[in-house]
């Protein structure tokens, strides 16, 4: 418990500082008349597009759960906005959590696939915005401060691939390795779900056996991320600011990557800073800048949010459960 406020408080701390990094050069008045002056009507486009490749992960996260279970992506992605709805109000990410819950009670998946299925997601994601911000860099040059973040990402998620790719080829060795650790350390009344835990991930991680699995996760990955950066270009439009799409992919692949720093849930303050420091970056104003990340991120935590609630509320989940989902969520590691 005191570990769980510990890591709470350190999260509230940098939001805060990186809000007050963010915002503290910016004129809040002239901010104010900018959002005023907004042509909102932008944003239809833009959530609905949002939401197009919200179900897009839902059918790559079928396509790596294919092997224990086959589920269509019409039936995961209320579980995906259910977990995206975690992320947005629950601390630690532990929307993953939820979602391998909520999947475990509508589906009967192990618990052990869903979480690694979920960390293969991200590290898939997390591949994409290097390549976006990579890309980017070759046209608009940034700070140096960037290029350092980027080469620390493109060695933290390549060598966590190499790692998954490494276990996922010698899924003996993995099970006789867990099994040999939980004999040695675990008593014996909790060693059968603890096996079963680690035949999930053991499970979760057949999709890198094979190397057109592979590509086709990245390929899909990819056009997802081209649609969300297509929301955030549309809501460009609101401001028409009439940014390139090159710097787009180049902002939302450095926010995104930001957002794997410690923070409160839904990422407050490290999404926020670097997207107001990339958009001055490329010659946006410092107030048109701020106004548009307010907006884009307000837009990409209130709607998949409200949607959770109600696809929550229509499968009967009561919030006590997400609490011992959260707790299933800390004791999975």
């Amino acid at each position: 418990m005191k570990k769980r406020w510990l890591v709470f408080v350190v999260g509230l701390l940098i939001s805060l500082f990186f809000l007050w990094l963010a915002f503290r050069g910016l004129e809040l008045g002239q901010v104010w008349e900018t959002l005023r002056g907004a042509n909102y009507w932008w944003l239809v486009p833009a959530v609905a597009v949002y939401f197009l490749s919200v179900w897009f992960r839902a059918w790559r996260w079928g396509f790596l759960l294919r092997s224990s279970k086959a589920i269509p992506a019409n039936r995961l992605f209320p579980v995906v906005v259910i977990g995206y709805m975690g992320n947005d109000i629950l601390p630690f990410r532990l929307g993953e959590a939820l979602r391998a819950y909520v999947l475990w009670r509508q589906e009967q998946i192990n618990i052990g696939t869903s979480l690694t299925t979920a960390i293969l997601e991200r590290l898939f994601d997390g591949l994409t915005m290097v390549c976006f911000v990579l890309f980017g860099l070759l046209f608009i040059p940034l700070s140096d401060l960037l290029s350092q973040m980027v080469t620390v990402a493109s060695a933290v998620f390549v060598g966590a691939l190499i790692a998954f790719l490494f276990l996922a080829a010698r899924p003996n060795l993995l099970q006789r390795l867990a099994q040999a650790f939980i004999d040695r350390l675990v008593p014996a009344r909790f060693r059968p779900p603890l096996l079963k835990f680690a035949a999930g991930i053991v499970a979760g991680l057949t999709s890198l056996r094979s190397g057109r699995d592979v590509l086709v996760l990245f390929g899909v990955t990819v056009c997802i991320w081209l649609l969300e950066t297509a929301k955030y270009w549309l809501v460009s439009f609101v401001f028409d600011l009439q940014l390139p799409y090159v710097g787009i992919m180049l902002m939302g692949g450095a926010v995104n990557l930001a957002t794997a720093i410690p923070s409160l849930p839904g990422f407050i303050g490290t999404f926020d800073l670097m997207g107001i420091e990339v958009l001055k970056g490329i010659g946006v104003p410092a107030d048109a800048a701020g106004s548009y990340i307010l907006v884009l991120h307000a837009i990409l935590l209130i709607p998949v949010t409200l949607l959770g609630l109600v696809f929550m509320a229509a499968g009967g989940i009561r919030w006590a459960e997400i609490g011992a989902a959260a707790r299933m969520g800390e004791e999975a590691p």
